[in-house]
């Protein structure tokens, strides 16, 4: 079992299920897949993959491992200041409907990634890959 997750709620552009993907081998991660995703095997989505699909973990999104992180856009805490710990699944929704509310009162923390610029939103695979940024490092701060 891979100690993180992309749990991928609904995400219907084949390019970003493919860069959350490539994100997702990057950095050692495991994606679990909902109904209404685009297809990781489709061509744009193995195009923008580069090869990632055949070596990371697909999931059924309900089998996604360990605590769940709803990653919304505003009104959370930021996700910096969450103390991972343990396998963690980060939850990221539909490219304009985000995460349903019944969804996020499911997972076991919310968090948001603070931005400085104008921006409303992030994009889903720019948001996940950031995510696995930060889970990356904080579990290498807190192995040294």
């Amino acid at each position: 079992m891979r100690p993180t997750t992309l749990a991928l709620w609904r995400v219907s552009d084949p390019g970003n299920v493919g860069t959350l993907l490539r994100a997702a081998d990057a950095f050692g991660a495991a994606v679990a897949i909902s109904e209404g995703c685009a297809d990781p095997l489709g061509s744009k989505a193995l195009r923008a993959s580069a090869g990632a699909i055949f070596r990371v973990p697909l999931l059924d999104f309900d089998d996604a491992p360990g605590q769940r992180v709803a990653l919304v856009a505003h009104g959370a805490p930021p996700l910096h200041e969450l103390e991972l710990t343990g396998p963690t699944t980060f939850v990221l929704g539909a490219e304009r409907a985000g995460l349903p509310s019944d969804l996020v009162a499911g997972c076991d923390l919310t968090a948001t990634i603070v931005t400085t610029g104008e921006a409303e939103s992030l994009n889903v695979a720019v948001a996940g890959a950031i995510a696995l940024y930060e889970r990356s490092r904080s579990l290498l701060v807190g192995a040294s």
